[in-house]
């Protein structure tokens, strides 16, 4: 069922075996993400996924054999008037990263899904350079919006 805030829509699958994001709170985050960089009509479609599920879209579209933690597709030729993408994020890899850099697992989900839309919006990771930059831009939405005060508030 999508989500609808103004003209931003979302809309949520969660691969069974995992326990699905709290909507609201990605919801939020992408609402921020897209009304700071002046983004007005969006349609994202969130696939919450295992590692090899991940893996496979990382084959088969990159023709690269790793795990990754985020994959974002624009699903529609550049254009100023309207957004249309899906991001694939693998739980496994957010429950790795938390432990790896602990952090709490719903913060590195609400990391990979500002990650994701930044793609979206034509940011890369490719170079030492522009990752440093996308994580500065994460770090500032999730300081900026103090995520935990927002999880606990929206989960009571």
């Amino acid at each position: 069922m999508p989500l609808k805030s103004s003209t931003l829509e979302y809309s949520f699958n969660c691969d069974p075996k995992f326990t699905s994001p709290n909507q609201s709170i990605v919801q939020f985050f992408c609402d921020r993400v897209f009304k700071f960089n002046k983004i007005k009509n969006v349609k994202i479609s969130f696939i919450f996924c295992s590692d090899n599920f991940l893996s496979n879209l990382k084959k088969e579209y990159f023709n690269k054999n790793q795990y990754t933690d985020v994959i974002a597709f624009q699903m529609n030729k550049d254009s100023d008037n309207f957004l249309d993408g899906e991001i694939y994020i693998s739980l496994d890899r957010a429950l790795e990263n938390s432990q790896t850099f602990e952090e709490p697992y719903e913060k590195e989900i609400i990391r990979l899904v500002i990650h994701g839309c930044l793609h979206l919006i034509g940011y890369h990771d490719k170079s030492l350079k522009e990752k440093q930059n996308m994580t500065k831009i994460e770090d500032k939405f999730l300081i900026l919006d103090n995520w935990k005060k927002l999880f606990k508030n929206l989960n009571e």
